[in-house]
């Protein structure tokens, strides 16, 4: 594409953000994607006897909320190379997401489909925003947005880091999975949001960078995560061999047949 094309919700939704305070971490130098493309498989692989397969379920549709920005980036690092300090300065994240079809309980893979993710930076800003309502003037950066087509396993694969919390949000990662049509037009759309387990959570936010806001006021349970949204939980667990950061695994299991294809624009 020559052109941008942007797509920005409406900014009546979007959630008062409050004050920065000063910030500092130790940092850390992000995976490869060649790198977290090992450790994902490697986990995986370690743990798949302990793991239940997906529930062959719709995953709930949770709102867009006010920081889309169709960017348009194919890319599966998110994260490296960033000079935002609430970027550069965050806990890695390997973010897995495996997508399955649902339609008559087929829970087959399937591959093709755009996925779209974008989060807060550890000090709970998103990028390419305008200033206002306590978010920071990031427009032209992209850090932390970014698409991937799913493989024929179903899988698309991030780099990125833990994300932040802002007031009135518990932490979480947008995601939208899209097909298109041959004309470039939306054939399907579907957006929600994934949490990670507040225990963990609360290991993440007393690091440094993420600890230098004051607590965290809105938890899961505040906003309805319970048990019928259960399935927007990621799994996380550390990861492996020592090394820094956490690797979170999800599945979406979405209104689409396993031999339904995008068009790749």
């Amino acid at each position: 594409m020559t052109a941008r094309n942007i797509r920005r919700s409406s900014p009546v939704r979007r959630q008062v953000l409050g004050a920065l305070g000063a910030f500092g971490a130790v940092a850390a130098a992000p995976l490869t994607v060649r790198a977290l493309g090992i450790a994902v498989a490697n986990e995986a692989q370690t743990t798949a006897k302990n793991v239940d397969a997906p529930a062959c379920v719709l995953t709930p549709a949770v709102g867009e909320g006010p920081y889309f920005v169709d960017e348009r980036l194919h890319r599966s690092d998110i994260a490296g190379g960033s000079s935002d300090a609430g970027v550069r300065d965050g806990v890695p994240l390997a973010l897995k997401i495996h997508l399955s079809s649902v339609r008559d309980r087929s829970c087959r893979p399937i591959a093709g489909v755009q996925v779209d993710v974008w989060h807060a930076s550890a000090i709970g800003q998103y990028s390419d925003e305008p200033a206002g309502f306590g978010q920071a003037s990031t427009q032209g950066q992209t850090w932390l947005r970014g698409y991937q087509i799913s493989d024929a396993s179903g899988n698309v694969v991030f780099n990125t880091i833990y994300p932040g919390w802002y007031p009135g949000r518990p932490v979480h990662i947008h995601v939208k999975a899209r097909l298109f049509s041959a004309s470039g037009k939306t054939a399907y759309e579907f957006t929600s949001q994934l949490f990670f387990d507040d225990a963990v959570n609360d290991l993440v936010m007393a690091l440094p960078t993420y600890n230098t806001r004051g607590s965290r006021g809105t938890r899961n349970a505040n906003e309805g995560i319970r048990d019928d949204h259960h399935s927007l939980l990621a799994r996380v667990t550390p990861m492996p061999n020592g090394a820094r950061g956490y690797l979170a695994t999800a599945s979406l299991g979405l209104s689409l047949g396993p031999t339904e294809r995008t068009v790749v624009r």
